[in-house]
């Protein structure tokens, strides 16, 4: 692992048994990648392709059963994902590696602010701090004023993305993972994350994302991969 790089994927392989039908699948085999520091990578495919399964395994939300994930944390230095401890994970979500899925994690009454400002006041931020920088994401994504302090359980599916999105890039997280953050999203919206995107690169953010819509992609990215049957092309 060089110096410039954040993350080194070894060999990567993770599989699922399905035990109604005793088979084993194979999400992903033999993946290996290196992402350099402010470098963002997209990755296409069809769905089914092990996309996702990626992104997980470095979230650990899934537990690859071989291969490494290396990754230089600012807290801990150069360390193996796949062995690292819950507790190290579990900072590591809240300070360093932020995730974006097409589907909200809602928090028991919780408003959409509150959402937004917990997420700032995790990154050690003041609660000042935290009330305008939820309030310049929420009018950045054009959410609706009279939406701010209501539980998102209500939402739209497109709300319920905006928010998530937002969530997740107000604490410029030093490795952003995208799962297709621009699914259910409108051409307007689309060109909101788009500009955020290109501002938290500017900023040095690393990203890996996986996308299906190939013209919002087109001069982001600066490297592109496609996945064929959990192999990386």
């Amino acid at each position: 692992m060089l110096k410039q790089d954040l993350l080194v994927i070894e060999d990567l392989e993770k599989s699922f048994t399905m035990h109604v039908s005793k088979r084993e699948i194979h999400a992903c085999k033999g993946i290996s990648l290196k992402l350099a520091k402010g470098e963002f990578i997209g990755i296409t495919g069809k769905s089914g392709s092990g996309k996702s399964t990626i992104l997980k395994g470095i979230y650990r939300t899934n537990l690859p059963q071989k291969g490494r994930i290396l990754y230089d944390s600012e807290k801990f230095g150069l360390i193996d994902l796949c062995q690292a401890s819950e507790r190290q994970m579990i900072y590591l979500r809240k300070q360093e590696i932020g995730y974006v899925s097409q589907f909200l994690r809602i928090m028991p009454r919780t408003t959409a602010r509150q959402i937004i400002e917990h997420a700032v006041l995790e990154m050690g931020a003041d609660e000042e701090t935290a009330r305008h920088r939820a309030k310049d994401m929420l009018e950045h994504f054009e959410l609706e004023p009279a939406l701010w302090d209501m539980f998102p359980n209500t939402f739209s599916g497109g709300e319920k993305l905006r928010l998530n999105i937002a969530a997740a890039m107000v604490k410029k997280p030093r490795l952003l993972l995208l799962d297709e953050p621009t699914a259910s999203l409108d051409n307007s919206s689309k060109q909101k994350v788009r500009d955020l995107i290109e501002q938290l690169k500017l900023e040095g953010t690393t990203m890996l994302g996986i996308f299906h819509d190939l013209e919002f992609m087109e001069g982001l990215c600066d490297r592109e991969y496609n996945m064929q049957k959990g192999m990386m092309a």
